[in-house]
């Protein structure tokens, strides 16, 4: 790939350029609807914009000051799999109130007994005339208690193999029977949530997909998530990044210890690195591919990454870091431990790596007859 940057008189850097200054402080649906929050989506989301497009895309939002809607679940996760595979109908549903963070969506897959081994989920969908029944529990629930929709995946056949007995539906978060219970973190902030499914009902028109035929789907959500929490800020594609702290040092006159500079020189090559692997994974996506093994080896970077970061800016900081007055630094020094862990462990991204690109030998998981990797695609201890 040609890593070169269009110069300024591009005609597809003069298109973005018209467009903000015909709009100047766009909405968020203003921006969903020229297809410049998910542009390598299909048209109409989308612009079907090639890796360099995208990237000219967000180099002139940024510079206009313009941020797109956040809505990470929905856009990253979400979106992707009903594009993937959902019905006309449920696209128009709901692809541009998600693009245009209108409704917050969350992502009901991991359980108390279904973390890292997901195919072992014990929540049950039961088809009842025009509608499914759900009883269950997830835990890890992001957002939840923000959200107006979720993707939930439920075991809708006990009689088959754990992984074919798995359906994938869209569910309303404010149906009766759903209760949601906060998990705070010792950040003190609220982010998790374990969610109660008490005959909950779910019209049939919201399985996306073939009964029986989620396992699948899961696994392209599992692929776009682990590309969404490896992009961007250091937290799991949110907040800082490591170019914004090289900035602040930058700023504050620079470091005169050796050993912190050669670690904020490795942030730098790190963080180009990401960037580079990211155009990488939407060129493939592009040309109609759904994210495979490199998302795994993409998060394992990301996450280590982060914490790397987010542990940098504190030893910069001093002894001043004791005081947690960093703001955004220490709230994402205090919450990087869970970053090797939410979206499928490290290990298990390992195991996905070992197998399907170094083609090591496999481990077998004896109860269910798969290799490790198999077992563990949606491996995970956070959704």
């Amino acid at each position: 790939m040609d890593f070169e940057l269009p110069a300024d008189d591009d005609p597809r850097r003069i298109a973005v350029r018209a467009w903000l200054e015909a709009n100047p402080r766009p909405t968020g649906r203003q921006l969903a609807e020229a297809g410049y929050v998910a542009p390598h989506w299909p048209a109409p989301w989308g612009l079907d914009a090639d890796a360099i497009h995208q990237v000219v895309i967000d180099d002139e939002l940024k510079r206009a000051g313009v941020r797109r809607p956040s809505n990470t679940i929905g856009i990253g996760w979400a979106g992707p799999t009903i594009v993937h595979a959902g019905t006309q109908a449920q696209k128009e549903r709901y692809l541009f109130p998600l693009l245009a963070a209108e409704e917050i969506w969350c992502q009901l897959f991991s359980e108390p007994g279904a973390g890292s081994d997901l195919a072992n989920l014990r929540t049950r969908a039961v088809r009842d005339g025009d509608e499914w029944i759900v009883n269950g529990q997830k835990i890890w629930t992001s957002l939840a208690q923000h959200s107006q929709f979720g993707i939930l995946i439920a075991r809708t056949d006990a009689d088959v193999g754990k992984h074919q007995g798995v359906s994938y539906f869209i569910c309303l978060m404010d149906a009766p029977g759903i209760e949601i219970r906060p998990i705070v973190e010792m950040t003190g902030s609220h982010t998790f949530n374990e969610v109660f499914f008490a005959d909950v009902r779910i019209p049939a028109e919201n399985l996306v997909g073939e009964v029986n035929g989620g396992w699948a789907l899961a696994k392209v959500t599992l692929g776009n998530e682990r590309v969404s929490l490896s992009s961007g800020g250091v937290l799991w594609g949110m907040g800082p990044t490591a170019f914004d702290l090289l900035d602040e040092v930058r700023a504050a006159g620079g470091c005169d210890d050796p050993h912190l500079r050669q670690r904020l020189a490795a942030l730098h090559i790190e963080a180009t690195l990401l960037d580079l692997i990211r155009l990488r994974t939407v060129s493939a996506r592009i040309k109609g591919g759904q994210p495979g093994p490199e998302a795994s080896i993409r998060k394992i970077l990301a996450d280590e990454h982060g914490q790397r970061t987010t542990l940098l800016a504190k030893d910069l900081a001093g002894a001043g870091a004791m005081l947690g007055s960093q703001g955004m630094w220490h709230y994402g020094f205090l919450f990087s431990p869970a970053l090797t862990v939410g979206g499928g462990t490290g290990e298990v991204q390992r195991n996905i790596v070992a197998e399907r690109v170094l083609g090591l030998p496999h481990d077998i998981d004896v109860e269910a007859g798969q290799t490790w990797a198999e077992a563990q695609t949606g491996g995970r201890a956070g959704a």
